[in-house]
């Protein structure tokens, strides 16, 4: 989960844990960049607006690497229009969850791409 806010870290990672799922979290686009050249991961959830590297940026970054293009990539934001959710799909994104969180959706959203 790549996310700056720490009440929806917090909040994403009970519901997630609870599902079953293992969450590590990154603060902005940087910080998950260099952890997934660590590790290998399932999805991405994209928080939209973050500092340092937001998340259209990161996932164009994303997209560039053959070994990452395939990765789902969910936004993560308040905005719930059609035109925002247009953006998130050019930008490379596969789908998105608007915040405050839904924990049904975050869980069948997460399950419908994992």
């Amino acid at each position: 989960m790549v996310e700056d806010n720490g009440y929806n870290q917090t909040l994403a990672r009970i519901i997630l844990q609870h599902a079953g799922f293992t969450v590590d979290i990154a603060n902005d686009g940087e910080q998950a960049i260099a952890m997934m050249q660590e590790q290998d991961y399932q999805l991405i959830l994209m928080d939209v607006h973050m500092p340092k590297l937001d998340g259209y940026a990161a996932t164009k970054i994303i997209r560039q690497q053959a070994q990452w293009q395939q990765l789902p990539i969910i936004a993560l934001t308040t905005h719930a229009t059609a035109d925002f959710h247009q953006e998130c799909l050019a930008s490379g994104m596969n789908d998105f969850i608007t915040k405050p969180f839904d924990a049904k959706l975050l869980i069948s959203k997460v399950f419908e791409w994992v």
